[in-house]
């Protein structure tokens, strides 16, 4: 093996901006979080009967979850549509509008008229402010992960794209905290004041985001007279396979999510298991802790590679499946709060802390952006709607059909993380040691 399998990494060193550009990437992850999965906490606890009214909860639950569904399905084409830009215009004009997009767009969902108000124009408009909060969401991704990897030293991509990802339990943790505030005001203003407080997040994130520089490797593509003129088409193409694994890798967190935290929320509600008040306390916990989880898997992936981490972890959740559901059904409060935490800071950030660094390496740089947004995104149309699934397999099977799910998603993520190459083995890293000592230390941006 030559120095070939680490081109097009950046500098060795990483750039002397690496750490401003990984913490404004990570900020504008945190505000996307907050609005986009926020909309999964209200979905999950308010929104069934503040717009899909009606004398059986459970569909009211199905309606609200399929308008969650709805805005993951707009991220594939939210996905396209960045990575396109990505890779032809560069990584930062898509990070910006992407936020300014998602900011508006949650915004207005705090001021949307209910049921109540307006009848069925109610839901169509939830529904069309959704697909907003999709298109922008597959677009962000990309971008900020790519600006934190290519600005990143060799040795620590892990680290650096793991702040990133950590972003996301970060917005988790302020949207949950936000919705157990509010929830003490009752009415419609226990969900409304999470949507319209997210305004401020997003003046602050333009503001850290303005100021964060083009990515190093972009630049030197563009200076080389590299930029494809279809990126999407081309890495297609050429890259499919690992667009697939990708896919395959990304079920196994994100629809995995879909049911352990998003579906769980409503389960642990409808089976009075837990109350609401009881279940955003869990999910505080649960994301606060996983601040520092995904920290510490993407470091680790920096020393032992990004494929063992995956492994063992989807192998675990495979046999947590069942565990999860049986823990949670005893009632106990301690138990519940356990079951959210291993499902959130063990199967969910230890993927999420690998995928920041093995995505962008899984492609080369001309298609990097357009690739691992495919890949990314595009596993957000299965777990979109898993937990309208989910729902209509517990009113089939009671808690097992969602437990087995579950498990066939840790599995599937099992077999892709298998299947694909591994981007940081042994001998990657023994080169990256050798140059890296070789190499005089870079001073500019």
């Amino acid at each position: 093996m030559s120095n070939e399998a680490l081109k097009m990494r950046g500098h060795v060193h990483g750039t002397r901006d690496a750490t401003r550009v990984a913490i404004g990437s990570g900020v504008g992850a945190v505000i996307e979080t907050y609005d986009f999965i926020g909309f999964g906490t209200a979905a999950a606890l308010y929104f069934g009967t503040a717009f899909f009214p009606g004398s059986d909860p459970v569909t009211g639950t199905l309606a609200s979850f399929a308008t969650l569904g709805v805005g993951f399905a707009a991220r594939p084409l939210g996905g396209i549509i960045g990575g396109h830009l990505g890779d032809k215009v560069g990584r930062k004009p898509v990070l910006v509008t992407s936020l300014i997009l998602m900011g508006l767009a949650t915004f207005a969902i705090g001021l949307l008229p209910t049921y109540a108000m307006v009848g069925l124009l109610a839901p169509a408009l939830l529904v069309f402010v959704r697909i907003v909060q999709g298109l922008a969401f597959g677009a962000e991704w990309g971008g900020a992960i790519l600006m934190s990897y290519e600005h990143a030293p060799w040795k620590n991509k892990g680290k650096y794209t793991g702040i990133v990802q950590a972003g996301f339990p970060v917005g988790l943790l302020l949207a949950n905290l936000t919705f157990l505030a509010s929830s003490n005001l009752g009415g419609q203003l226990a969900w409304r004041i999470p949507f319209l407080a997210s305004i401020v997040l997003v003046a602050v994130g333009l503001i850290i985001r303005s100021k964060v520089p083009e990515s190093p490797v972009f630049d030197e593509v563009k200076d080389s007279g590299a930029i494809v003129k279809s990126p999407v088409i081309e890495v297609i193409k050429t890259d499919w396979r690992n667009i697939v694994k990708g896919i395959g890798l990304r079920i196994a967190e994100t629809a995995g999510y879909a049911v352990s935290i998003t579906y769980m929320i409503s389960y642990l509600n409808s089976q009075h298991l837990a109350d609401k008040t009881q279940t955003l306390v869990a999910l505080c916990i649960a994301s606060a802790i996983g601040i520092f989880a995904t920290q510490a898997w993407a470091r680790l992936t920096d020393h032992i590679g990004r494929r063992p981490v995956y492994v063992w972890s989807c192998a675990f959740a495979v046999l947590f499946a069942v565990p999860m559901f049986l823990l949670v059904n005893t009632g106990l409060f301690f138990f519940v709060i356990a079951t959210v935490v291993i499902s959130y800071a063990v199967c969910q950030n230890s993927l999420a802390g690998a995928q920041g660094a093995w995505f962008p390496e899984l492609f080369q740089a001309k298609t990097r952006s357009s690739g691992a947004s495919l890949a990314y995104q595009i596993s957000a149309m299965v777990s979109g709607f898993t937990p309208f699934i989910t729902t209509l397999l517990f009113v089939s099977f009671g808690w097992m059909g969602p437990a087995l799910l579950f498990g066939l998603f840790a599995a599937i993520g099992l077999w892709a993380a298998v299947a694909t190459r591994e981007t940081w083995g042994k001998r990657e890293r023994e080169l990256a040691d050798e140059i890296t000592k070789t190499t005089p230390t870079r001073v500019d941006a």
